[in-house]
């Protein structure tokens, strides 16, 4: 009988998510450690982990932001023949980007809410821009993760100072939809419960994301049943639409109108037991350990099909 691979839990890398990729690596290489052969390896900069070995091990990775969720690490993993959990390259690189993301799920009929997308040394006009898109805007960059750089703006004046203090080179303007904001894991296709978000402050920005006490998560989310599965349908077909793989995590507005709008995909989610993923499938009867395991076996399954362990 073959021995089960080395999980290798990487985490940390180096970009301005990195403090909250070691928190999850953390979480994730201790509660692997019961149940498979473990290493937490901590990355520091933009290469391939010199002691991994594609004949022993399958990486799991909990990196955040810029080489973690655009691709470029799992590029390298694929370039060196070493399996990996997760979304492959092309839906990473493809997910990551906001704007692509948005043009994909529209174009398959999945709602997204209205944008502007634009370089910040050729910002729109404030005052056109909320003509265009209405008097509420959200202000997020294109490529980054966590609520890092998120901003709102409900006057001309609010939306002129944040396009004069930006700080990445992609940016997009987005219609603000007033509701509830919504978070769904997805397990191999398939739709996990629904997550309600309660910021405090109104807004589920970085400090209500991170701080402990600013929010309240409501799950299952009070739904209608009819609702709940219009939802889980959107999570699924969106999920479907970017070539994902293995698990992700997908965010929705869900209007006062009760119209649900696509945000965005997360291809490597947060993954202490308290992050939205976890979250998620623990109200569908999956334990913290129990989810671990499902989103690392087809991972495996990959490898047995690819090299014998001796």
């Amino acid at each position: 009988m073959k021995d089960e691979p080395i999980v290798a839990v990487v985490c940390g890398g180096t970009s301005a998510e990195r403090e909250v990729s070691l928190g999850s690596g953390l979480a994730v290489a201790e509660a692997f450690g019961s149940v498979f052969k473990v290493e937490r390896i901590e990355l520091s900069e933009e290469s391939v982990p010199a002691q991994l070995n594609k004949k022993r091990h399958v990486v799991f990775s909990t990196l955040h932001g810029t080489f973690g969720e655009d691709g470029a690490f799992q590029s390298l993993l694929e370039a060196e023949g070493i399996e990996y959990a997760g979304c492959d390259v092309q839906s990473s690189q493809l997910t990551f980007d906001k704007v692509k993301t948005k043009a994909v799920l529209r174009d398959a009929g999945i709602p997204v809410a209205n944008q502007i997308a634009f370089h910040r040394q050729s910002p729109p006009d404030p005052a056109e821009a909320i003509e265009k898109l209405g008097p509420a805007i959200v202000v997020k960059p294109v490529k980054q993760g966590s609520s890092i750089g998120l901003g709102f703006a409900n006057s001309v004046e609010e939306l002129e100072s944040l396009l004069s203090n930006l700080k990445f080179d992609d940016w997009m303007l987005e219609t603000m939809i007033v509701g509830k904001e919504l978070s769904v894991g997805v397990l191999d296709g398939k739709a996990t419960e629904i997550v309600e978000i309660r910021p405090k402050s109104g807004q589920y920005d970085y400090a209500s994301k991170y701080t402990k006490g600013l929010t309240e998560f409501v799950v299952p989310a009070p739904l209608p049943g009819e609702l709940e599965r219009e939802i889980k349908g959107i999570v699924e077909r969106t999920f479907e639409a970017c070539g994902c793989r293995d698990y992700a995590r997908v965010d929705l507005m869900l209007s006062q109108s009760d119209h649900p709008f696509v945000l965005e995909v997360n291809t490597l989610p947060g993954m202490k037991e308290t992050s939205l993923l976890p979250m998620s499938a623990a109200a569908a009867g999956i334990n913290f350990k129990a989810l671990l395991k499902k989103l690392v076996e087809p991972a495996f399954l990959r490898f047995y099909s690819k090299y014998s362990v001796c």
